[in-house]
């Protein structure tokens, strides 16, 4: 019995393409808003015919779509892509990290280093060790010839060096956090639209399963009414 139904086919009219009943579907279990977007834009449309998987998921990523489309706008690149994964299947979530470190450039990774120890506590350590050091050499153990005697001018000229060239280098790291941070969220917002979205289609598809089985419940009740009646009448 399986195989036979397994060979069976069916046609979908809405694309006419002749498939096999497991990738077939009921007209009549369509329901909500997809089968008002059908039925405008298929008025031949028949409960008791079949629809491919296929056609079903393009005509609800249609009426995903629209939803989106009143409630936000007009879509943009981001919510658009989010619409494209829904039709093909796919994920949107990305691990940003690993393809955002293999974008960067060589002088870009040394920045991001430097900004890195330059905002720690070893290079505030180191640094205060040079400093004392230099400090030492100049005034106690070179005192006859200090090569940057009090009050230290090279000294003076080396740390605004320092501080001219470590700017805007911390200023470049930062400036690439911040680029990471926005794709980031612009990730998290796709991701966070593509389930709210999958949370709708999923209540839909309780709303019809309730209501399905709401009327065959009410059809059984019908006839066990009828057949107690039938009983009542027999005893009677």
């Amino acid at each position: 019995m399986s195989r036979r139904h397994h060979n069976k086919t069916g046609s979908c009219q809405v694309c006419g393409k002749t498939l096999p009943m497991t990738q077939l579907v009921p007209a009549n279990l369509v329901q909500g808003g997809v089968l008002r977007l059908i039925r405008n834009q298929r008025p031949e449309w028949d409960e008791n015919g079949l629809i491919c998987y296929d056609c079903l998921n393009e005509y609800r990523t249609r009426y995903i779509q629209q939803l989106m489309e009143k409630d936000l706008g007009e879509l943009d690149e981001l919510e658009t892509e989010v619409v494209q994964s829904l039709r093909d299947n796919a994920l949107v979530s990305e691990n940003l990290n690993e393809e955002y470190e293999q974008s960067l450039s060589f002088g870009e990774r040394v920045a991001d280093k430097v900004a890195e120890f330059g905002g720690s506590w070893a290079f505030i350590l180191w640094f205060g060790f040079l400093i004392v050091v230099w400090v030492v050499a100049n005034t106690l153990l070179l005192r006859q010839e200090p090569f940057d005697p009090y009050p230290f001018i090279l000294l003076n000229l080396f740390l605004s060096l320092l501080a001219a060239v470590q700017a805007p280098i911390i200023m470049m790291s930062q400036n690439r956090q911040a680029d990471r941070d926005r794709m980031r969220a612009e990730n998290d917002y796709q991701v966070n639209l593509k389930s709210e979205v999958e949370i709708r289609i999923i209540a839909e598809k309780l709303d019809q399963l309730l209501h399905q089985e709401m009327r065959r419940f009410m059809e059984i009740q019908q006839i066990q009414t009828e057949m107690l009646k039938e009983l009542q009448n027999k005893i009677k």
